[in-house]
């Protein structure tokens, strides 16, 4: 059986830190929003502090799962908690669509009952909002174009950053124009972003936590590129999946043209890593090898 693999780990203490900051931050607007929501009578401001509650939580999630996964493998855990941070994903992206939906049911009744606001602090408070927040996004986007769990914490952010903007313009008109349906209306919009977000994102964690092919990964281009090396017959029994962000495991039968030697195959499976790795980003390989062993030949076998 050979067995192989390299890694690219990113900093978990940095993103440790810049979580808990945003924790920080998130549980003051969080707080203000509530108040300044009961207070002023603002749906929209009350919506965006549920919404920033749920980012409290989220965060709360992956800084866990970033802990998690600096956990070191043990006999009874081989991988340790690598698949956490793909399981705060998963949450947080449900939290999303979950919240999203209350706030669609709560605009469309106030909707058709709207009552006057008080749009000086709706103002104010979805400033203090987007400062907050717009300051935790800059934190959080280097890390977020590497890490699902990381990528889940800055998208709740960005949603609501993006959310208290529209409160703010919210709160303008209703302050100017007197147009207090557009606490409503706003309350509705944000609601249908934030499914339109949680949504890939759900579909993304679903696939890892299934350990599903990603996307990216054609595997007939990759039992075509390993075929196309010297000695092998046929690349079977194919399993191609993300054990976290950082890991693409492949795993597989090898049927071999000779019955070579284990240092032949020792320098043959050093090939056939380098060739996975530079072409498909593939980092854990793990492949039996054989010949003449008499079972399915498909590239698919269900085990």
């Amino acid at each position: 059986m050979g067995h192989g693999h390299s890694h690219n780990h990113k900093n978990p203490d940095l993103r440790g830190r810049n979580l808990l900051i945003s924790i920080f931050l998130n549980i003051l607007i969080t707080i203000s929003q509530i108040i300044g929501g009961l207070v002023s009578g603002s749906l929209a401001l009350l919506s965006d502090a549920l919404h920033n509650f749920s980012d409290v939580i989220t965060l709360i999630i992956s800084y866990v799962a970033t802990r998690l996964s600096k956990q070191k493998a043990s006999l009874n855990r081989t991988f340790g908690f690598k698949r956490a941070e793909i399981l705060a994903a998963f949450i947080n992206a449900s939290t999303l669509v979950i919240v999203a939906v209350i706030l669609i049911i709560e605009a469309v009744k106030r909707f058709f009952n709207p009552q006057e606001i008080d749009s000086t602090l709706v103002i104010w408070l979805s400033i203090i909002a987007i400062l907050g927040n717009g300051f935790s996004v800059l934190l959080l986007k280097k890390d977020a174009q590497s890490n699902l769990n990381m990528r889940s914490a800055y998208l709740h952010l960005i949603t609501d950053m993006l959310a208290s903007v529209a409160v703010l313009i919210g709160g303008l008109l209703m302050k100017y124009y007197q147009m207090f349906w557009v606490d409503s209306v706003l309350t509705f919009l944000i609601a249908v972003y934030l499914i339109w977000v949680g949504w890939d994102l759900l579909k993304a964690s679903t696939k890892m936590i299934m350990l599903f092919t990603p996307d990216h990964i054609n595997i007939e281009d990759v039992v075509k590129k390993v075929n196309g090396i010297s000695k092998v017959k046929k690349l079977h029994h194919v399993h191609i999946w993300n054990l976290s962000d950082d890991e693409l495991h492949l795993e597989a039968h090898l049927d071999l043209h000779e019955d070579i030697s284990t240092t032949e195959f020792n320098n043959l499976l050093i090939t056939i890593e380098r060739v996975l790795h530079n072409e498909f980003n593939i980092n854990h390989v793990t492949i039996q090898p054989e010949y003449n062993k008499v079972d399915p030949k498909e590239v698919i076998v269900q085990d």
